[in-house]
């Protein structure tokens, strides 16, 4: 038999089926590439440069992870937040590459020793002794779906993009014709008649009829019903944890002592005021009168009579002065001494130090617990996270968090609440995560369905895991049980109705022709004349800040109304003041350089919309397609 079929296999017949049947092998083997012969596999080219389906699908992925990280469980992707982010993370590709031909075109390089400082100069990417960290690197490289040459490549590019935008952005200039206008408008002040008309004002209505209480149970139910209960349990694990795990040698404190001591070192800060003059001859005789012994009063009352301007500054270091001849001046001057005139492009600056801290030097024994707590809550992190690796295979396995988090050195809750915190009993639920991430677990909380397998999510530095295991609904509480809180809202409604139809009657009659003032007397109210305000309610305006928008867009003489905290407000224009830009040199320097950044991103974006031009785009939209879809 086996000589037959070696007989039979020297034939040409059995090698021409050999032939055939080596050649199927080999088509199925590469049928993707033989199928992709003659087709467009990119999903866009940029000037020459094609950018694959694959590439635009990882950074797709990377972009939905970065944001699904940002909003934890509130992020719930469906097919428009997919094909969004999938075009978002497409369009910065193309911009990049668009970017890459123009440094190409242009000769601009990134150095490799630029590309490696960049790197050893990123914060995340440094260990506990504040060296970059190879482990810490391997493991953003992991988290992010990159290889190290597409992060460099990334770098790269991110430094070829710095030096033609900033080149470009250089260009930003804002002429005094920019800016004497806005500031004009910035610093607008408005004097107003205001009558303040409170609810607790007007008069008691009639008692409700039990029918209308009903009625208004009926209209209002979410106003009187209990809020929805949810029975949880959550499991944090958490940096604070396991720190009290981490050992840290003296070693270890010595090195992040010598890399770190500058972060707690705190410069010398100083307290100044100072007077502003156009003309240097009126701020040397100001300074000379300041030297005298002035007190500040004189010296602003001077300042102000010579057409200048007189400020205090707040405390602060060196480095909140942004002119360093003015920097210099104010840190070489003893205090309580007034400096001659230091000139600057905002004219000629006298300045005299009111108070000063003196700069706070730590020694290593000093730092050495902090150090050690430092050192300690970063290792805590990165095991945290690879703990969290080993807890989440754990609940995909099945384990509940009961038996997780005594197993993984978690924090373990079991708790009944509402969306705001709080138990049945009216008591604030005490939750094992930072004071500033409480309301993002209770957002979790209530997003989460009930029954749904728990997952590790981040809450700052925390991870957590929730279970929804009981859901109470929300329900209208019983009229016996809510019938004096329907009752005081029903009189809270009337009483608001009174005060809205007055608050409108002293308008109408304004409005009419008479001021305001005279409105308000015949209706037996106060009417009041502020002090002069500005638009931001920060700057402590008398008014309420309801009030500011429409009074700012009313002309003089014009009255508004608004709904205030507590009741209704009526206002009228009585003047409006206007600051003469000349006078305020600061200002004009401050508005300058918000209108100069403004325009330097309006030059961006039409640099990099020209760039995308010149690159004659060309996006496959049925790879998009498949891109948005996978």
């Amino acid at each position: 038999m086996i000589t037959f079929m070696r007989r039979l296999a020297s034939t040409w017949v059995a090698k021409a089926l050999f032939i055939l049947l080596v050649l199927s092998f080999a088509v199925w083997g590469i049928e993707d590439v033989v199928r992709k012969i003659g087709r467009d596999t990119a999903v866009a080219n940029v000037g020459g440069m094609s950018i694959e389906a694959d590439e635009a699908q990882m950074a797709a992925r990377r972009e939905m992870s970065r944001i699904s990280r940002q909003l934890g469980n509130r992020f719930e992707p469906n097919e428009a937040i997919r094909r969004a982010v999938a075009t978002g993370a497409l369009e910065n590709l193309i911009g990049e590459r668009a970017m890459l031909a123009e440094a190409q075109r242009m000769g601009v390089v990134a150095p490799e020793e630029a590309v490696r400082e960049t790197i050893f100069a990123i914060p995340g990417l440094r260990g506990a002794d504040g060296r970059f960290s190879r482990e810490i690197f391997a493991q953003v490289l992991r988290s992010n779906e990159l290889s190290e040459p597409q992060f460099l490549s990334l770098i790269r590019g991110d430094l070829l993009r710095q030096q033609l935008l900033g080149a470009v952005r250089s260009g930003a200039a804002a002429s005094d014709a920019q800016t004497a206008p806005l500031l004009v408008w910035q610093t607008e002040r408005r004097v107003a008649d205001v009558v303040l008309l409170p609810f607790s004002a007007a008069p008691e209505p009639e008692a409700p009829t039990e029918a209308q209480l009903q009625r208004y149970l009926e209209n209002n139910p979410q106003r009187f019903s209990t809020p929805e209960y949810r029975q949880i349990s959550i499991a944090v694990l958490s940096a604070e944890t396991l720190a009290a795990e981490i050992a840290v040698s003296e070693d270890d404190i010595k090195q992040a002592f010598e890399a770190r001591h500058g972060q707690y070192d705190t410069p010398e800060r100083r307290q100044i005021r100072q007077v502003v003059m156009a003309d240097e001859a009126r701020a040397r005789e100001v300074a000379q009168l300041w030297q005298a012994g002035a007190d500040w009063e004189t010296v602003e009352a001077a300042a102000t009579a010579a057409g200048g301007q007189a400020m205090a500054l707040p405390m602060g270091d060196k480095t909140s002065l942004p002119i360093p001849a003015l920097a210099d001046a104010a840190f070489a001057a003893l205090p309580q001494s007034a400096t001659d005139p230091v000139q600057s492009p905002f004219g000629w600056h006298v300045i005299s130090v009111e108070a000063m801290e003196p700069a706070q030097i730590f020694t290593l024994d000093q730092l050495r617990d902090r150090l050690r707590q430092d050192i300690a809550k970063d290792r805590a992190l990165d095991l945290a996270y690879e703990r969290g690796n080993k807890v989440e295979d754990a609940l995909a396995g099945g384990m509940t968090l009961a038996e997780a988090a005594p197993r993984f050195g978690l924090t373990l809750v079991n708790a009944t609440l509402d969306a705001g915190g709080r138990s049945p009993a009216n008591e604030a639920v005490a939750l094992p995560v930072p004071a500033d991430q409480r309301n993002a677990v209770l957002r979790a909380i209530f997003a989460q369905d009930q029954g749904a397998a728990p997952r590790l999510q981040e809450f700052g530095d925390a991870l957590g895991a929730i279970d929804v295991s009981a859901i109470t609904p929300s329900q209208l509480r019983p009229f016996a049980e809510v019938e004096q809180d329907v009752r005081r809202a029903v009189i809270a409604d009337a009483r608001r109705r009174f005060t809205e139809e007055r608050a409108a009657g002293l308008l109408a009659a304004q409005r009419g022709g008479k001021s305001l003032l005279e409105a308000a007397q015949e209706l037996g109210l106060v009417s009041t004349r502020t002090a002069p305000f500005g638009r931001d309610p920060a700057q402590g305006s008398p008014l309420p800040p309801e009030l500011l928008p429409p009074l700012f867009e009313a002309k003089r003489g014009e009255a508004t109304m608004a709904e205030i905290r507590g009741g209704f407000a009526v206002a009228a224009v009585t003047d409006i003041l206007r600051l003469d830009p000349a006078t305020d040199p600061l200002g004009m320097g401050r508005v300058r350089v918000e209108i100069e950044q403004a325009v330097a991103e309006d030059l961006e974006l039409q640099y990099q919309a020209a760039l995308r031009a010149r690159a004659k785009v060309r996006i496959n939209q049925t790879v998009l397609e498949q891109v948005v879809g996978r």
